[in-house]
């Protein structure tokens, strides 16, 4: 089989990288090298960063209409590849074909919002704000921005939680991929340049952290979004921020769920294992940790145990199963090491996924679903971000216990309740620390009109992404005040209060 050797995209053209160094992207479900993508050197960092730059002056002027029209382009184009897109996701990645399918279209759900942006930019005006002064606040694009993303949402994060918005509102972007898996970022790009994409809007490159460091201290460098662990995020954070840059950065969790008594047991332990599992654990917004009431966690558990055993272990391809591999050898070891060190802990292993063969796939990187019971506090198994399909259960006495254990973990990305209860639905909602909260939701991510927000150490910075934080991100406020002078104005020349000491007049 032939390796592709893939290009890093500066100025709108594939190039070669002048490195003699390249990464390996493997198939997940066979661990099979498909292709290797360049570690590009810093001159090369240096090339997008520039491009970007220049490309910026022409695309800010650009009626926003006419960048809302490319958007439009663009999302009938990533519907007509949606399947395609999807199967690469699955391959390099491993998520199942529907997981990968939901990828995509949550960047399409992005691409879409990115239309309003004639609406979304507005700002805001106030006629006579003071005696004959108008006021208008306009909001502008801000200049370059660099996207540093993770490989578990090769489509959404990149292509819907950045770019969209971004260059919807004037701004020019250079992308750093994920290195495990940029054939999905190289082809999404090669599509937003087939919708009419000018050079320079968007480049794209694939380094190491060491020339992605370039972009946190480039002076031409305006803002970094950045999706990934909490100790990168806070290394990007204080570094990018120390430059003057403003900063997204959106980190890692280990989310709550609370079942309560008179929950729907079966039901929450339905949505548990779709969010606990789905992307093989892959993804910030997983259900790792659920706290049960005592009274009904053995029934909860039985539940859980059962329909974990029926999902069904196999190639993310083929649509007959319902959990792929995780994307690498490295990370599949990586969440063995954390399975053992559950049980060198004390946990209660009552599902054990590390033995799991595929026939025809043995060299695949798959895991089975895990469950420990009876995780204690002061347990890292449950209380520090595995990305795996590991579940662990914290069994609670009432409602107030549950919350506590809840909160006292320093990540906040989501939380969520189960419960037929209004009033202990409401007490959570106040009370929870999780950015997110689900009221008999799995997976309470937010429609793209909302942001994705975060809070603790699951988050870095003053605006998330999506919604109208994402556009308050990717723009800056001007307020413009004019006065205008009739013929008996004219005459005086005493300067006003509003220009002096803005008393009331």
């Amino acid at each position: 089989m032939t390796i592709a050797k893939l290009k890093y995209s500066v100025n709108g053209e594939w190039k070669e990288s002048a490195t003699t160094t390249y990464m390996p992207i493997t198939d997940s479900n066979t661990g099979k090298v498909i292709a290797e993508a360049p570690c590009c050197t810093v001159d090369e960092v240096n090339q997008a960063v520039s491009a970007a730059k220049n490309a910026f002056s022409a695309w800010s002027s650009t009626p926003v209409s006419a960048r809302a029209q490319l958007m439009f382009k663009y999302k009938v184009i990533l519907d007509a590849h949606l399947e395609e897109l999807a199967l690469l996701v699955a391959t390099e990645l491993g998520k199942n074909l529907n997981e990968a399918r939901g990828d995509v279209l949550k960047a399409i759900e992005v691409v879409e919002l990115s239309c309003s942006t004639p609406v979304m930019m507005q700002g805001d005006s106030l006629m006579n704000v003071s005696h004959g002064h108008d006021t208008v606040m306009y909001r502008e694009p801000v200049g370059v921005f660099a996207g540093i993303v993770p490989y578990n949402f090769p489509a959404m994060i990149p292509f819907g939680w950045m770019i969209p918005l971004c260059i919807a509102t004037g701004n020019t972007f250079v992308l750093k991929a994920a290195s495990h898996v940029p054939q999905t970022a190289v082809r999404m790009l090669e599509l937003l340049i087939e919708a009419g994409l000018p050079k320079g809007v968007v480049n794209l490159v694939t380094c190491s952290r060491k020339e992605a460091e370039t972009l946190l201290k480039h002076p031409d460098v305006a803002g970094i979004c950045y999706v990934g662990s909490t100790s990168v995020g806070l290394h990007i954070y204080s570094t990018a921020a120390a430059h003057g840059k403003r900063v997204q950065a959106l980190c890692e969790a280990k989310n709550h769920a609370l079942v309560l008594k008179d929950a729907a047991l079966e039901m929450a332990a339905t949505r548990v294992i779709n969010s606990g599992f789905g992307c093989a654990g892959q993804r910030c917004m997983a259900l790792p940790v659920v706290c049960v009431e005592d009274e009904v966690a053995d029934e909860f558990v039985a539940h859980l145990v059962r329909l974990a055993k029926e999902l069904k272990v196999g190639p993310a391809y083929d649509p007959s199963y319902d959990l792929g591999p995780v994307v690498s050898a490295e990370q599949k070891q990586s969440i063995v090491n954390w399975i053992h060190k559950g049980v060198q802990e004390g946990a209660k292993l009552i599902l054990d996924g590390r033995d799991i063969v595929v026939k025809g796939y043995e060299d695949g990187f798959f895991l089975a679903p895990t469950i420990f019971d009876h995780v204690k506090p002061g347990m890292t198994i449950g209380d520090v971000e595995i990305f795996g399909p590991v579940v662990c259960i914290k069994r609670v006495k009432n409602f107030e216990e549950g919350l506590a254990v809840m909160n006292a973990n320093p990540f906040a990305n989501g939380s969520c309740i189960f419960t037929q209860s209004g009033y202990y639905a409401r007490e959570f909602a106040a009370k929870t620390h999780g950015g997110m909260v689900g009221i008999n939701v799995g997976i309470p991510v937010p429609l793209s009109v909302f942001p994705f927000a975060g809070h603790k150490k699951s988050f870095f910075g003053d605006l998330h992404c999506m919604g109208k934080d994402g556009v308050a991100f990717f723009t800056e406020a001007k307020c413009v005040t004019s006065r205008w002078f009739n013929e008996e104005d004219k005459k005086h020349t005493k300067v006003d209060t509003w220009e002096g000491t803005m008393t009331r007049k």
